[in-house]
């Protein structure tokens, strides 16, 4: 027995962090896997909730004794996920949820083929820009880096299997909500969880 890997991706400012503690809250059984980094906490944020937040030299001495299924330098911050409770989560039956970028994504992908890939896009690169502005939390400096990072990400979207638009929340809720659903009924996975029950129809 094993658990579904699901794996959510979007750039800065489409919604994904609303988007997946909505989901989480609608699906119980669903874990989010909390990653390790090196940047320090901002106001209100709690080690072990949002991340496990390490020194640098910590999380080097991870990467080198192969503790990360992925991670990435971003902005000068490391981030990274855990290998050992993925790993662990999984093998439990438990269904697992990642948000990553698609380095990471692509990383996961190659030891874990059966990972469920998700984009989050935005309605609009105008729409992307409107929020990051709207949220006041970034210079314009760091506004247009973000856009600009934005349009590598998206250039990447049809490396996943599911696309979703998060232009009317509630709608895009519903859309993350039926993949994970849809996700848990396919062919190789029921067979696989349901295989006693369905013994019993042979």
């Amino acid at each position: 027995m094993s658990g579904d890997l699901f794996v959510v991706v979007a750039p800065s400012g489409a919604g994904k962090t609303s988007l997946v503690g909505a989901l989480l809250g609608a699906e119980r059984d669903l874990r989010l896997s909390v990653s390790y980094t090196t940047r320090a906490p901002r106001e209100g944020e709690v080690d072990g909730r949002e991340y496990h937040f390490v020194p640098r030299e910590a999380f080097e001495s991870m990467i080198a004794a192969g503790d990360f299924i992925e991670h990435a330098n971003v902005y000068g911050n490391y981030y990274g996920t855990s290998r050992r409770w993925i790993e662990a989560e999984l093998a439990g039956d438990h269904d697992v949820l990642l948000e990553i970028d698609w380095q990471g994504a692509r990383q996961v992908r190659a030891l874990f083929p059966n990972m469920v890939g998700i984009f989050i896009l935005p309605p609009s690169l105008a729409e992307l820009r409107r929020r990051l502005t709207a949220r006041g939390k970034d210079s314009a400096e760091t506004i247009e880096r973000r856009m600009a990072s934005a349009r590598e990400e998206i250039s990447h979207v049809l490396e996943f299997e599911y696309i979703i638009v998060n232009e009317q929340f509630d709608v895009a809720v519903a859309d993350l909500q039926a993949v994970v659903r849809a996700a848990r009924l396919s062919r190789e996975r029921r067979a696989d969880r349901l295989a006693r029950l369905l013994g019993e129809f042979r």
